[in-house]
């Protein structure tokens, strides 16, 4: 069986993954304004002599479809490939050379992987039992996210199951997480318009003040997760920026909150929403002033399908051993995978790729985040397997 090789294979690979690697570290580029990483992309599965190469799909995402040599079902593998606006503050000879741009969350690694894994598998296609469809997306950073824009563009079409892979640093190499069900949050923002009644600071009995409604507002928020929502449930109100005032002596007219709710359960998306907005209006008018909210809903739940997930615990069980297979706590952070997972079943899961000896040991979105770059080996290992194993076991 291909799955028996793939590690050995893969191996081989890994100055070429690497070397890719470094390139797009090198050049990033943001969130729907990728242009030469999707070139790039495209001519080297035409090199594969892929059965299909799309481009722009969805707007800059390249799809490419690889036929086995025995029919059979259709799975999906996918990468991401877009940057952050992050100076990047390492001193390592692939530090990026775009200014204020840099891949600090893994994607330039997750495509370097996944090219890695399609040259392997196009190599020996004849034992692949069914079809691989290779998704490289763009913008996974900016909302409204490039998953749901190449799902509406016929990504996914003809696809039976998908599997993806997200390498993490603050795991240690050598080390896969997954489990069923939710894993990554609803993503929501909010943006919140107070209006009172500006003056001066000594006379604030002719004034409504803008800024003690919005601190009111800030802390009644917190009551939708301690009031609100049940306590075996899970909600995360928080406000990320306050703005008002221009002087010392000035009591303010406006004040602007913006913030982000996260959730798993689409009820208590609806919840919050709800209540956010009531507290936010109720707040406002209570203390004589006013309150616009404007409400925002971004990516929806990771939620990971169980027979797919058990597909892809195997094949990490098979990549680095049981010892080394953890059951992932679902985290507030958010997923644009989510858009496929809502139309076929999958498995998201996160491959380690902390090392501080190697100095990948910062979070992502740090300026000096990086990763081991042998956690490539093992993701496309991972997804390959799980690939093979799905089209075994579902082979038509």
């Amino acid at each position: 069986m291909l799955q028996e090789k793939l590690k050995e294979l893969l191996k081989e690979m890994e100055p070429q993954m690497v070397a890719w690697r470094r390139h797009l570290h090198q050049y990033p580029e943001l969130s729907f304004q990728e242009e030469k990483t999707p070139a790039m992309i495209a001519d080297i599965l035409r090199e594969l002599q892929f059965d299909e190469v799309r481009t722009g799909v969805g707007g800059r995402g390249v799809v490419g479809v690889l036929h086995g040599g025995k029919p059979g079902a259709t799975v999906a593998l996918r990468a991401d490939f877009d940057a952050l606006p992050i100076q990047d503050e390492k001193e390592v000879a692939y530090k990026s050379k775009v200014p204020g741009v840099m891949h600090a969350c893994g994607h330039d690694a997750h495509t370097s992987g996944l090219l890695g894994l399609a040259t392997v598998l196009a190599r020996h296609r004849d034992e692949i039992p069914g079809t691989i469809t290779f998704l490289f997306q763009h913008a996974e950073e900016e909302n409204p996210g490039g998953a749901i824009q190449m799902v509406e563009d016929g990504a996914l079409q003809g696809v039976d199951a998908i599997f993806g892979a997200h390498l993490w640093s603050m795991c240690p190499v050598g080390t896969v997480w997954v489990s069923a069900g939710p894993v990554m949050a609803n993503c929501d923002d909010f943006i919140i318009e107070i209006k009172g009644k500006g003056g001066h600071g000594a006379v604030p009995q002719e004034t409504v003040d803008a800024i003690v409604i919005g601190s009111q507002i800030v802390s009644a928020l917190q009551t939708i997760a301690s009031r609100n929502i049940s306590p075996l449930e899970s909600v995360v109100v928080t406000v990320g920026t306050f703005h008002a005032g221009d002087n010392y002596n000035v009591i303010a007219d406006r004040c602007r909150l913006t913030g982000t709710v996260r959730s798993f359960l689409p009820h208590v998306r609806d919840k919050a929403e709800q209540r956010l907005i009531e507290i936010a209006k109720g707040t406002a008018a209570l203390m004589g002033g006013s309150a616009e909210v404007t409400y925002m809903r971004g990516y929806p739940a990771v939620i990971n399908s169980e027979a797919e997930t058990e597909i892809a615990r195997q094949a990490a069980a098979a990549a680095v051993g049981w010892d080394n297979v953890e059951r992932m706590e679902p985290t507030m952070g958010a997923e644009d995978f989510a858009y496929y997972l809502e139309k076929v079943p999958g498995s998201f899961l996160f491959v380690g790729a902390g090392n501080p000896q190697k100095g990948a040991g910062y979070p992502h979105h740090h300026p000096r985040f990086d990763i081991d770059e042998s956690a490539m080996l093992i993701a496309a290992e991972v997804l390959g397997r799980a690939a093979l194993d799905y089209l075994d076991k579902h082979g038509r």
